[in-house]
This record gives structure tokens, C-alpha cells and sequence, in this order.
């Protein structure tokens, strides 16, 4: 282990969007130094995220979805049931890195996380987020406050696509989608979340963390 902090990984189960962006605000702008970093891992009921630099024209048919506005980077995505949420709130001047590692971090983790599955995938450079045969399989979407993180990834595994439909994903027209368990009908949510959970830690460093249930 790099780091005298141990790594925290919540597993939060499926928990409300607003109540967690206010609990991810909340942890960042009154951590200390002397706080361990955090990873959240959950699932969202279903609704469209619109980043800080989202255009209305990519939202096509929203529907009885509800979308939010919200202060991440990128465009629109979709989240819900089956999607792995996972909320990476890290002291980036302590770890030593800038955003571009933290996002080549992410991208890593989630292309050995699928690996592990027997499922090829990669990132690219001009698109932030991994694909699997030009398909999007997982999207990324970060803030900074006070050097260190908030918001992080969201890898489709096992959920209904249609709703990425009803918009440009990510600001790309026609952008397909894809997820896990179409790829490999084995992989199950659970098992997914502790390898994400796992490879996120050694790429920052840290030792695989025990997962603990909730918020205490």
C-alpha cells in the first residue's frame, strides 16, 4: 500500500440521484487532509444527467424520465437499474496526479474489470468513456473542488438500454450502447461491483478494500 489512509468503498445499493450528488458536494467541500478518500458504488432509478457543458439539442425524447442538471464535465447520459455507478472521491494533490490520470485511472480499471469477464474493451483518446466494437459500454463524467474529485463512472452491466434511445449519449448522434451481459452471460452485478471496486483501488494505489454496506 502506497498511501497511509486506507481506501473507503460504500456499497450503497440503489439510492436516489439528488440525495447522493448533495452527499458527494457535502464530502468534498468539508474533508480535511487527514480524510481517507472514498469510493461509492451504487445504481440510480432511472434518469438523464446533463453535464456542465450539455447542449438541450442532445436530449431527443426525454419522456416521463426525469433529467437533472448537474456539475460534471461532458454531455447527457442515462442512468438506471443494472448500471454500475461507481462515485470516486479522491485528494488528487495527495495522490500525485492531475485530472487527465485520474480519467486514464478510471478507463483503466473499467478495461480490467471487463477483461476479468472476457469481454475486450478500450478507450479513446478524443471520447472519454470505453467501448467494446465501437459500442459505448461505459461513461465517464468528473468535477474538481478544493484538489480533489467527485462524480466518476458509470458501467452499463446488466439494464434496459432503450432509454440511451431517447438521446444523443454523451453528445454523440447514433452512438450505440451496449452492456456487459450481452457480451457474457454469466457476469453478474455483485461480482462486477467487487472487481471495479478492487482495480480502482490498485490503480490508485491503494490495497483491494473491503466493501462496507451504507454510509457509516
Amino acid at each position: 500500500m502506497i498511501h497511509k489512509l486506507d481506501l473507503v468503498c460504500r456499497d450503497l445499493g440503489v439510492i436516489d440521484y439528488g440525495q447522493t450528488w448533495e452527499k458527494m458536494k457535502s464530502f468534498t467541500q468539508v474533508r480535511s487532509k487527514g480524510d481517507a478518500d472514498e469510493i461509492w458504488l451504487l445504481e440510480h432509478p432511472p434518469l438523464f444527467t446533463q453535464g456542465q457543458a450539455g447542449k438541450e439539442e442532445h436530449l431527443l425524447a426525454p419522456g416521463n424520465i426525469p433529467v437533472v442538471q448537474v456539475d460534471r464535465g461532458g454531455q447527457v447520459t442515462y442512468h438506471g437499474p443494472g448500471q454500475l455507478v461507481a462515485y470516486i472521491m479522491v485528494d488528487l494533490k495527495r495522490l500525485g496526479i492531475g485530472v487527465r490520470d485520474l480519467v486514464t485511472i478510471l478507463e483503466t480499471a473499467i478495461v480490467n474489470t471487463l477483461q476479468i469477464n472476457d469481454i475486450k474493451a478500450y478507450p479513446k483518446p478524443d471520447a472519454p468513456g470505453v467501448y467494446v466494437s465501437e459500442q459505448k459500454i461505459a461513461s465517464l463524467g468528473l468535477r474538481v473542488r478544493r484538489g480533489c474529485s467527485f462524480h466518476g463512472l458509470a458501467l452499463n452491466v446488466d439494464m434496459d438500454l432503450t432509454p440511451f434511445n431517447r438521446i444523443n449519449p454523451c453528445g454523440y448522434q447514433g452512438l450505440q450502447m451496449v452492456d456487459m451481459v450481452r457480451l457474457n452471460k454469466d457476469v453478474t452485478l455483485y461480482n462486477v461491483k467487487v472487481e471495479l471496486a478492487n482495480q480502482l483501488a490498485e490503480q490508485l494505489g491503494y490495497d483491494y478494500p473491503t466493501i462496507q454496506q451504507g454510509w457509516k
